[in-house]
């Protein structure tokens, strides 16, 4: 049975991470560096324990030594909260306009973010009074190169970055639609390029076909993606238009100011 939140432990299981949690806690209260015996004294551990710790934070950069024996907070988490500010803000933005895009099309809407070589459903916009639909389960994932929103993502990638994808992942596929050779890969994403836009033709999964636009923060980086997603049969072409201004508004309600997205 899945714990709800509030059956959470309040505090860590596993010391060292308790330890750690608390070694980070007294960095961020400081605005410069901190010396280990400082941060031995207000965190109660003995110095070679709290070295041995942040020695480990270094290395992942989540702690930086300007010098020796000082300490400050690392430039990874500034990077991995700018992640999260991204995709929270995304999400806020997106939610009221999916709403109106589905009340417009009656088919189901999702928003994905890319998290390494998946995208995962973030967000999504149904009615489970509709007919037949293909709904997206929320915190889903799929491979990149198997889902419309993937493509727009590995679009957007340098032709190496693509090939070290494709060496990665081997390209396996989940149909015989799948994409699973680098040249028909490339020819999608060159398409997808020039028309902005990126399809699943059933690559995912047989039967469902999907149509997918970016959604770019304020400095033109492309955070998100929003997709229709439908059985092959019904997919609507007209839907397309839509979709772009749904994931136009969406951009420029996070500062985008570009002349189109995706």
């Amino acid at each position: 049975m899945t714990k709800s939140r509030d059956a959470l432990p309040s505090t860590p299981t596993v010391q060292v991470i308790e330890r750690m949690f608390n070694l980070l806690e007294v960095l961020a209260s400081k605005q410069e560096a901190v010396s280990l015996k400082e941060i031995s004294e207000t965190t109660g551990l003995h110095p070679s324990t709290a070295h041995r710790i942040l020695n480990d934070l270094t290395i992942g950069r989540f702690v930086d030594r300007p010098e020796a024996g000082s300490y400050r907070l690392g430039m990874r988490l500034l990077e991995l909260g700018n992640l999260v500010k991204a995709r929270l803000s995304v999400r806020d933005a997106a939610l009221t306009p999916m709403r109106e895009l589905h009340k417009q099309i009656q088919q189901p809407v999702n928003l994905s973010v890319r998290q390494g070589d998946e995208i995962v459903y973030v967000e999504r916009a149904f009615s489970e009074r509709s007919g037949m639909q293909v709904v997206r389960a929320i915190g889903g994932r799929a491979p990149l190169h198997l889902t419309s929103v993937g493509k727009l993502f590995l679009a957007n990638d340098e032709a190496p970055k693509v090939r070290a994808y494709a060496l990665r992942t081997g390209l396996a596929g989940h149909t015989r639609n799948s994409l699973t050779q680098l040249p028909a890969l490339e020819r999608e994403l060159l398409m997808c390029k020039k028309t902005g836009v990126a399809r699943d033709n059933e690559e995912l999964e047989l039967g469902v076909r999907c149509m997918a636009a970016g959604i770019r923060d304020d400095q033109g980086r492309l955070v998100a993606g929003l997709s229709i997603s439908a059985p092959a049969d019904r997919i609507d072409e007209v839907w397309l238009t839509k979709l772009q201004a749904t994931a136009g508004e969406i951009s420029s309600a996070l500062g985008y100011r570009g002349a189109a997205n995706g």
